[in-house]
């Protein structure tokens, strides 16, 4: 059998855009909500403390499109100069079972949830004008990216890392999207979201969260999205008003395991299926929060768009297995 491999300095150079991704994320949630999406809620292992090993399969009949994403995400890896997030995507043919693709996750995975938390910020908000991103490393910079090309009225973006340099990376980054948007360092969490109309947290998940975001700093009419499940964001403030996550069995499916989100609503408002489809009002006013974990749907949408360009940029090696 051969199989074709792609690194992730390749897939990165194909030029795949978050408007892009932002897009087939949308049209991803509507098959969600309005066919037949095979989507299990992703198992994993925990070899490590605050570290997981995850398998997401996901299958789009409409797309007749399977893969399986293998992931891991270590916190300890930072004091150890490696990377956070790391993994494979295997793209199956649907019709035969064989194998075609394997490639690099850490890109897909970066900009797919960074488009995720863009297209929930404009869905759910009007007018935004300050963002606040807490954790600035990749997947901050994905969502800073994503807010930069969705919210149009966006002026400001603040920021907060416990590490200056991820500070310093996140402006280079994001700085050719951003243009005249000011850019505004923070010394504590406090100050990053006083007052925003948007609150992102981008850091890693761990196995006994000590939420870093009061309801208190807050203003009255505010969006808050987690992309680190309940690390960051308190249980009051998903409390407070309309509460949507990204797919709605997972969610709770990790919420009966105990793995995640035990102080969070046990009834969420919506998914983004939900909201995209049309199946359920989008609440742009008080206090509205999101929680996106991540779903192999979003890797689909992702992968796709590669694979389109891969067809006339052939990259990668044929490796008989």
């Amino acid at each position: 059998m051969q199989v074709r491999i792609l690194s992730k300095e390749q897939v990165a150079s194909l030029g795949v855009t978050i408007r892009e991704i932002g897009d087939a994320l949308i049209e991803g949630w509507k098959l969600r909500a309005l066919s037949t999406v095979e989507l299990p809620a992703k198992i994993g292992i925990h070899p490590r403390k605050d570290c997981y090993i995850h398998a997401m399969p996901c299958y789009v009949p409409d797309l007749d499109f399977a893969l399986i994403k293998w992931a891991a995400g270590y916190p300890p890896n930072f004091g150890k100069k490696l990377p956070f997030i790391n993994g494979i995507i295997v793209v199956n043919n649907p019709e035969t079972g064989l194998v075609e693709f394997i490639m690099d996750s850490a890109w897909v995975t970066a900009w797919r949830t960074g488009a995720a938390a863009g297209v929930c910020a404009e869905l759910m908000s009007e007018g935004a004008e300050v963002a606040a991103v807490i954790g600035t490393g990749v997947q901050g910079i994905t969502s800073g990216i994503a807010f930069c090309d969705r919210l149009k009225t966006l002026k400001e973006l603040r920021l907060y890392d416990i590490v200056p340099a991820q500070v310093e990376r996140f402006e280079k980054e994001v700085g050719p999207y951003a243009g005249r948007m000011k850019m505004t360092r923070c010394s504590s969490v406090r100050e990053c979201v006083t007052g925003c109309d948007i609150v992102t947290t981008c850091i890693p998940t761990v196995e006994k969260p000590e939420p870093i975001v009061q309801k208190e700093w807050l203003k009255p009419d505010v969006l808050a999205i987690a992309s680190d499940h309940d690390a960051a964001i308190s249980p009051e403030i998903m409390a407070a008003g309309p509460f949507v996550c990204d797919d709605r069995n997972q969610y709770l499916t990790f919420q009966s395991l105990g793995i995640s989100f035990k102080e969070y609503p046990k009834a969420p408002y919506a998914d983004m299926a939900e909201i995209c489809a049309g199946k359920k009002a989008t609440v742009k006013k008080g206090i509205r929060s999101a929680v996106l974990m991540g779903i192999a749907m979003h890797d689909v949408m992702t992968v796709r768009l590669v694979l389109e360009k891969v067809k006339s940029k052939p990259l990668g090696q044929m490796v008989e297995i």
